[in-house]
C-alpha cells in the first residue's frame, strides 16, 4: 500500500507531510513528489504511468492551489483513485484553491478533501477496501474516537 502525494510546489510540502504524517500512524508509506501540472507535465505523467504498471495498492493525494491542473491531469491519466486536498493560506486563497479543485472536466474524477488529516483517512479507508488489517486498524480508531466522548 502505497500513497503517493504529489505537489505542484515546494511550498506545499507542509502541507503534504502533515498528511503524510497521519497515514504514517496507519502504517501506511507515502512518497512526496514536486511535480507542476503546468510547468513540467510530462514529469507528472511519468510519475503516473509507473504507477499505472505497479501492482501495488494505491490511492494519490494530489495538493495544488491556484488553478489545480494537477489533480485533473493526475485523475485523467491514473487507473488509481485520486484525492485532491488543496492548500490555503487565507479565505480568499480557499476560495480559488477550492473552485479549481471541484470543477474537473468530465472522466477526470478527483475527489476533494480540503482537510490534511481527512485526506489521509479517506485515502486509509479506500486502501483499506483490499486489506483487512487496515480495515481493523480503522475500525479501532474509529472506536477510540466514540470511547473518548
Amino acid at each position: 500500500m502505497l500513497v503517493p502525494i504529489l505537489m505542484g510546489s515546494k511550498s506545499d510540502e507542509p502541507h503534504a507531510r502533515k498528511i503524510a504524517e497521519h497515514l504514517s500512524k496507519f502504517g501506511v508509506k507515502a512518497e512526496l513528489y514536486v511535480a507542476s501540472a503546468h510547468k513540467v507535465p510530462e514529469l507528472v505523467l511519468d510519475i503516473v504511468n509507473d504507477f499505472n504498471k505497479s501492482g501495488d495498492e494505491i490511492c494519490y493525494i494530489t495538493i495544488a492551489g491556484r488553478s489545480n491542473g494537477l489533480s485533473g491531469v493526475v485523475a485523467a491519466n491514473a487507473v488509481h483513485p485520486v484525492i485532491a486536498c488543496p492548500p490555503f493560506s487565507d479565505k480568499a486563497d480557499y476560495l480559488a484553491n477550492i473552485h479549481s479543485s471541484t470543477m474537473m472536466p468530465s472522466d477526470t474524477p478527483a475527489m476533494v478533501v480540503v482537510d490534511p488529516q481527512n485526506a489521509a483517512m479517506a485515502a486509509l479507508r479506500i486502501l483499506a477496501l483490499t486489506d483487512k488489517k487496515l480495515r481493523k486498524r480503522i475500525a479501532e480508531h474509529i472506536n477510540e474516537i466514540k470511547e473518548s466522548f
